[in-house]
């Protein structure tokens, strides 16, 4: 038998900040609305942009993490899955339907900068994996005051105006001798 998909990726900003509330049994849902922009040019050359809003809720861990880190206007990734719910308007009788994404991962787009000029890692969150809250802290404890570098320590190439450059591996390099090859 075949396996179904429902799965929803997309970026875009936040319309609003995140409300969160909890329910009976103490878990917490976070909504929250996110703009997506689309841009294209027609066959005589107009260019036309389009946005499409998505109604977001995250629930529990995935809900607190929204709710501490995401502001209007962030930029945001939101994996997830379609849900349409329906209720009947006690107003006007009318059967309501609302769609709206699931959240089950989200990655903060975004790079905040703090006073002395370091810039925050992104935070990511997948709800299928356990991340411990020591990590969920890490950007904020990062943003402690460097070490001074002993005198000479520095690179003369290096300038000395604004933050060191931050650390990334480099490339995978190729094997350059063909004889480490197996084949």
């Amino acid at each position: 038998m075949a396996k179904d998909l429902n799965k929803v990726q997309l970026t875009g900003r936040l319309g609003r900040d995140p409300e969160t509330r909890y329910t009976n049994q103490g878990n917490a849902v976070t909504q929250f609305t996110v703009a997506s922009n689309r841009r294209w040019r027609t066959a005589d050359g107009q260019e036309h942009e389009d946005t499409e809003w998505f109604n977001i809720v995250a629930w529990n861990k995935l809900a607190e993490i929204c709710q501490q880190y995401l502001r209007k206007g962030s930029r945001v990734y939101i994996e997830g899955r379609l849900q349409t719910r329906s209720w009947d308007d006690e107003q006007t009788g009318q059967k309501r339907y609302k769609t709206e994404v699931i959240a089950s991962d989200m990655i903060m787009l975004d790079t905040r900068s703090s006073a002395n000029g370091d810039s925050d890692v992104d935070i990511a969150y997948d709800q299928d994996i356990d991340v411990p809250p020591a990590r969920a802290a890490a950007p904020t404890a990062r943003r402690a005051a460097p070490a001074e570098a002993p005198a000479g320590a520095r690179s003369a190439a290096r300038s000395t105006n604004g933050p060191a450059p931050t650390r990334r591996p480099g490339p995978v390099t190729a094997i350059e001798d063909d004889e480490d090859l197996p084949f």
